[in-house]
């Protein structure tokens, strides 16, 4: 990934502009296209597979005019009047007369009607019309709603309060408050502390911005086409900005770093985002995982959430890797320190200098880590107690803004007929096997009423087809109330009994069942799913740190994060503590996807803490060995970044507190709590103390769990040697070049042992271009050294390169220019000359691959394998055709056929193995003859047997360069390859 990345960097580095014109195109495209689309958000609770959802749908197929949205309108009177006075009642019927003139609405039933449910208070002072519209609330359009509170004006001319409630009023609106600004703003001074300049400070603020703007621009047009909750763009908005900021913040900080240490704009940029880019890769990559993890759950709506969030994410990380680079090659070596400034002190003398905060702090941890570590997890403990209590619910009218027609709907419902009229439930019967409908249903409302917490029940309504009827209980306590939960239970444990009774089975729907539903499922997928994240975290963390502490230790800090922050969501969000002090007008239950929307997130932003703090801890301890230093060490240079990193995410998130409705508020909350929390007490507080108690038990993994688990790398290690092999590999002149090389068989599965069971070597070789080399050893041992001269095989250790691919970090390069070809196994081949050399040609690529006919390239085919057939016959003095059969030619001719074969790939090196049986020494001298009267000037060649009996001379060779390679002097005595291959 690192030497992925790196190329990546110089690229956008060094085509700066083309790279900031695709992200203004794509910018500018996708907010027209969301523009063009106006597609709307809008808050769609359906959950498929659960009891309500399916009688919702089967209302809709049996019983359309029960199964739409529903809009109560509530009427209170003047003090001491009643809804029953002429003047009122003229004006409710009234009222209810235009309504029914909307299009969009099915039924109105007013008060007055004998299906009302009990729709008059009992001081008569109040009452409220059900108002049933055609279709889901996902369905209704803007325009009707509008219609709808228009003949407000009706009833409040008569002197009527009017307030109209349902789902359908819910707040939809997305946008941002001022004080989503001030917390971008406050980002901006921490970005200003961190670097000392107003040009590197305004970098990551604009990277985040544009990244924002391309994914609220993707989810605003997406919601033209499927439902979006207003939930969905704040999320993304909020996670975009944090995590855009923050990602760019690694980056730019590593390359200011560099950069004052005397680096080269270029290379710094380039090398900046190969390897705080892996971070930000491996970071974001998580989040998003984390984040689509939520499509398991089965929620569309949360899905779609979880989905726009990603989308935020994973454009924040390419905003991060290929249009900062971009905007650095602008910069170029203006972003420097300048000399003698702390920011240049800080990245020039991290050691030597005088110790900063981040130095102080770890100090203090490790002086006494197990009191440090005692302390987190005692103060998180203590603030995740109100956890235990957590009660989920979706919102309701009380949640929504004061002064808005639904809150003012549900407060009239609520203190005029009880909390429960706010949360009516709906009884769906199937009555298809029932003679006695009205009596079977006057049967099931008494049985309804029985129940306790049941305020109201109605009569049973039949459909026009009289297969389905409803019947609708109104609860005594609110829709979100734990007792309300226990009715619809209740419900549901007497259905069995009903249906035995009666052959009629029932089931409960409604919004307020449909919200029971959904916090259910979401409760009991909560365990699952941590369970999933953590078990993701720890082998993540594995491949990238290589240890079975350092992950466990980052997941039980998560959790302890997590708990810790869901309790003090509850204190103030459900239990009322200090919710005056942040806006919290209604404290009660928290969010139904609050949990496990926060596990998603927070665990993304979690990792991003520990991969920045411990990776340079890694670093330091594969070099020196020593636990307690590299603790240190890793602190010092990533705690400034990761702290930085932290008040960023905190004051973007809590930005969205004051002023955010009601579902974003107690997210944004939250999420701001979890990330303080992991950031200063976790990651850097409990982290380096339990590094410091484990000491270099730290480090361990297992030898069979290490061969089993990728190596990412993450520090850059490897691309760091990738750069040093690169720059060795463009000094060499030769062919083939190898230094200290060792090759090697991998062990073979199930072995204890770890790496070759078998090697060769030390072999220090120089082969120029165009030579001849032979090569005697066993059979394994020959094809183990060509295996990994040709990128085959990875060498054990030293350096090579062949043709300036340094092995085997350009492995790609050298399969493309190294051919194999055994003409010791070339006896019991078939078919023809032309067979075997055309396959080859069709491998390689055209030397001109653009000829605009088909005919033309199949022509230029042909050309090619005559021209090669030509060759055989110069070089063996004999007449060969396309038709010439292998079987029917001379051992001799078969291995220069073979090896034209090979040649046609146009390799710059070619391995030709001979077989177990020494060559004689005419025929030796002939076929190298042959061979190099085969191959171009510039081809080396490497011929490899058991041993040989003959030195090929300068006339045999063709003049050119010759060297041997006795490879039996260098299997070393420990385990010879050839012994340990052996059954």
């Amino acid at each position: 990934m690192a030497t992925l990345l790196y190329r990546i960097g110089h690229f956008a580095y060094r085509r700066a502009w083309l790279v900031i014109g695709i992200w203004v195109v794509l910018l500018g495209g996708i907010l027209g296209g969301s523009v063009a689309l106006n597609g709307q958000t809008q808050e769609s609770y359906a959950i498929p597979g659960t009891e309500s959802q399916d009688s919702i749908d089967k209302l809709a197929a049996v019983f359309p005019s029960a199964a739409g949205a529903a809009v109560q309108v509530v009427y209170e009177t003047p003090a001491g009047a009643s809804v029953t006075d002429p003047v009122y009642q003229a004006a409710i019927e009234a009222m209810g007369t235009a309504m029914e003139g909307v299009d969009g609405v099915d039924t109105v039933i007013l008060p007055y009607s004998e299906y009302a449910s009990n729709a008059i208070s009992a001081d008569s002072s109040a009452a409220f019309t059900q108002v049933q519209l055609a279709g889901q609330s996902t369905d209704v359009t803007p325009e009707t709603l509008a219609e709808l509170t228009a003949t407000k004006s009706v009833g409040t001319d008569a002197g009527l309060d009017v307030a109209f409630g349902g789902q359908v009023f819910q707040d939809n609106t997305f946008g941002i408050t001022v004080t989503e600004v001030f917390g971008v703003l406050f980002a901006g001074v921490v970005l200003m502390i961190t670097f000392g300049s107003l040009m590197a400070a305004g970098m990551p603020l604009l990277m985040a911005l544009i990244g924002v703007g391309v994914a609220i621009g993707g989810i605003s047009a997406i919601s033209a086409f499927v439902p979006v909750s207003s939930t969905a763009p704040m999320l993304a908005l909020m996670l975009g900005l944090a995590v855009g900021i923050d990602y760019s913040l690694f980056i730019l900080s590593r390359h200011r770093t560099q950069l004052a240490n005397g680096a080269d704009p270029h290379e710094s940029a380039a090398t900046s985002v190969a390897t705080a880019g892996s971070a930000v890769v491996f970071a974001g990559v998580t989040v998003i995982i984390a984040l689509l993890g939520l499509l398991v759950v089965g929620i569309p709506f949360l899905s779609v959430m979880g989905v726009g969030a990603a989308f935020a994410v994973l454009v924040s990380i390419g905003v991060a890797i290929t249009l900062l680079p971009a905007v650095l090659g602008l910069a170029k070596a203006r972003l420097a320190p300048k000399p003698g400034g702390r920011a240049h002190r800080r990245a020039t003398t991290p050691d030597t200098g005088k110790p900063t905060m981040g130095r102080r702090w770890v100090g203090l941890v490790l002086k006494a880590p197990i009191v440090a570590l005692v302390a987190v997890v005692v103060i998180l403990g203590t603030l995740a107690i109100p956890a235990l209590s957590l009660d989920l619910n979706l919102p309701d009218g009380a949640s929504e803004p004061a002064g808005s027609t639904q809150r003012e709907a549900f407060e009239m419902i609520d203190a005029n007929f009880g909390p429960g009229y706010n949360g009516p439930l709906i009884v769906v019967v199937d009555i298809t096997q029932t003679t006695t409908i009205f009596e079977d249903l006057d049967v099931i409302a008494t049985d309804l009423r029985a129940l306790p917490g049941v305020a109201y029940v109605g009569d049973g309504t039949p459909n026009p087809t009289v297969d389905t009827a409803i019947i609708q209980v109104m609860p005594e306590t609110a829709p979100d109330d734990p007792a309300t939960k226990d009715l619809v239970q209740a419900i549901r444990d007497i259905a069995p009994g009903i249906d035995t009774e009666l052959g009629t089975p029932i089931t409960v729907t409604g919004a307020t069942a449909v919200g029971i539903d959904i916090s259910n499922r979401l409760t009991n997928a909560l365990i699952p799913f941590a369970l999933i994240v953590v078990g993701l975290s720890i082998v993540l963390l594995m491949m990238v740190f290589r240890s079975v502490f350092v992950p466990i230790k980052a997941a039980l800090g998560f959790l302890l994060s997590v708990f810790a922050s869901l309790g003090a969501t509850v204190a103030i969000f459900q239990w009322g503590w200090f919710a005056d002090v942040i806006g919290v007008e209604n404290p009660g239950p928290i969010l139904s996807f609050l949990p496990i929307l926060l596990m998603a997130v927070l665990f993304g932003l979690a990792m991003d803490y520990e991969v920045f703090l411990v990776s340079g801890m890694r670093e330091e301890f594969v070099k020196t060995g020593k636990a307690r230093e590299s603790i240190i060490f890793g602190f010092a240079h990533a705690g400034r970044v990761v702290t930085a990193a932290a008040l960023i995410m905190f004051f973007v998130f809590f930005a969205f507190v004051p002023e955010g409705t009601g579902a974003i508020k107690g997210i944004a909350f939250a999420l701001a709590v979890g990330v303080f929390l992991d950031a200063f007490l976790v990651r850097m507080t409990l982290v380096p103390a339990a590094m410091a108690l484990a000491g270099n038990a730290a480090w361990w993994l297992p030898r069979w769990l290490a061969r089993v688990l990728p190596n990412v790398d993450i520090e850059g290690v490897g691309l760091r040697q990738h750069l040093a092999d690169s720059e060795w590999a463009g000094r060499q002149q030769a062919a083939i070049t190898a230094e200290a090389l060792v090759v090697g068989l991998p062990a073979p599965e199930g072995a204890a042992e770890v790496g070759p069971v078998g090697q060769l070597g030390p072999i220090d070789l120089v082969v120029p271009a165009g030579s001849i080399v032979t090569m005697a050893g066993e059979t394994v041992d020959r094809r183990v050294l060509a295996a990994t001269l040709a990128g085959r095989l990875d060498p054990v250790s030293g350096r090579l390169q062949v043709l300036r691919a340094p092995l085997p970090s350009e492995r790609a390069r050298a399969l493309r220019t190294v051919a194999l070809a055994d003409v010791g196994g070339g006896a019991g081949l078939g078919g023809t000359v032309g067979d075997l050399i055309g396959t080859r040609l069709s491998l390689t690529r055209p030397s001109r691959p653009n000829l605009p006919l088909p005919g033309l390239r199949v022509a230029r085919a042909g050309a090619q394998l005559a021209g090669w057939i030509d060759r055989l016959n110069a070089a063996l003095g004999i007449r060969l055709s396309e038709a010439t059969t292998l079987s029917s030619l001379t051992a001799l001719e078969r291995a220069a056929v073979i090896v034209a074969a090979a040649l046609a790939e146009r390799p710059g090196v070619v391995f030709v193995d001979l077989g177990d049986g020494p060559p004689a020494d005419s025929a030796g001298r002939e076929l190298v003859t042959v061979l190099a009267a085969l191959a171009p000037a510039t081809t080396t060649l490497v011929l490899g047997a058991t041993s040989f009996g003959f030195e090929p001379t300068g006339d045999a060779a063709g003049l050119r360069a010759q060297q041997h390679l006795d490879l039996t002097r260098l299997a070393l005595p420990s385990m010879p390859i050839r012994k340990a291959l052996q059954p």
